[in-house]
């Protein structure tokens, strides 16, 4: 499914640069770019070992390949792990996975929730187990979705904006229901437990409302890199940034939580050898930016560190954008979108 390919949005995580236009000699206004800058900058020489994404995925990953990790490295990118469900790596190289019910009730205990991360229901496990027995192949996890195309309609009055929030204005959902029901779970977690590490975050066209599924370059591994407060309110101190028609309107402040914007979520890591058999659990963590961290020194852009954004390329082959979008007319219904 070639024609799910197109160019991206134009935001903070899609549009990828921050290129910035003069209106008069004295003044400069910040102005967010269609596209992504090839930076030429390169950091000064150091002794200090520059992490990696290829450093955070490991990670995060089995036992073996975090132990891979320069020790200096992991111990600064480990202080920027932010888990919004508790993390406990297996103590050997592979796990047996239960599978949690496909059922994903509205009211879910807490200890429910973790379960639903480390451990998700079998149509999840299936998809991970897809992205890395095709070779990291695109079109494996594009020939899971249902190829009606489902219109997107006015989004909390984006087209009198003239705000174009998806890449194309269709949009596709899984053939298997509970994968889309399980997408939607993500983005509730994510608002739910946010505040609980200083990330205040709603589900709105300005905020929270996407994320870029992808398969990682070397383990093969499948993940979404979501991104939060995407259009934040212009402001002339804090974040004199136009960005365009969707930004209009954004009630969206510039604080602490933009720290936090960048959230991973990462499906379990299958083995080789056997259905049951599992390297690593899934995780659900927010990676924190913030200036003088090892995030936002080495993995954060310079011509994009007022947006702390980290861009899912890096992360691997990105295959889809998940959208998560308000159709309600008076009162609020929200439903997936994948373009």
């Amino acid at each position: 499914m070639s024609s799910l390919k197109f160019a991206f949005l134009f935001s903070l995580s899609l549009a990828g640069a921050a290129s910035f236009t003069t209106t008069t000699a004295a003044a400069a206004t910040p102005f967010l770019s269609l596209r992504r800058i090839k930076s030429s900058y390169s950091p000064s020489p150091s002794t200090r070992p520059k992490a990696t994404v290829s450093d955070l995925l490991s990670l995060l990953g089995p036992p073996q390949q975090a132990s891979s990790v320069n020790a200096q490295v992991a111990r600064d990118l480990r202080s920027c792990f932010k888990f919004l469900s508790p993390y406990n790596p297996p103590p050997t190289a592979a796990r047996q996975m239960l599978c949690s019910s496909i059922v994903l009730p509205s009211n879910r205990s807490s200890n429910e929730i973790d379960e639903l991360i480390t451990s998700p229901p079998a149509p999840v496990l299936e998809l991970a187990r897809l992205a890395v027995e095709s070779g990291g192949d695109p079109g494996a996890i594009h020939r899971a979705l249902d190829p009606t195309p489902i219109t997107v309609p006015d989004v909390e009055g984006s087209n009198q904006s003239r705000c174009e929030l998806t890449r194309t204005p269709y949009g596709w959902q899984f053939i298997d229901e509970g994968l889309n029901s399980y997408l939607e779970f993500l983005f509730d977690v994510i608002v739910e437990r946010g505040p609980e590490l200083g990330l205040n975050v709603s589900l709105s066209r300005y905020d929270l409302f996407h994320g870029h599924l992808f398969i990682a370059n070397e383990s093969g591994r499948l993940g979404i890199l979501f991104h939060a407060k995407e259009y934040p309110a212009y402001d002339k101190q804090k974040f004199p940034v136009y960005m365009g028609y969707c930004q209009t309107g954004s009630n969206v402040s510039y604080d602490n939580s933009m720290n936090l914007r960048n959230i991973l979520w990462l499906a379990p890591l299958p083995c080789n050898s056997s259905d049951s058999c599992w390297l690593a659990p899934g995780v659900l963590v927010a990676l924190d930016a913030s200036p003088g961290g090892i995030v936002y020194r080495d993995l954060v852009h310079d011509y994009v560190r007022i947006a702390r954004t980290l861009y899912e390329e890096d992360f691997g082959e990105v295959v889809v954008d998940v959208n998560y979008l308000n159709v309600g007319a008076q009162v609020p219904e929200f439903k997936i979108f994948i373009c």
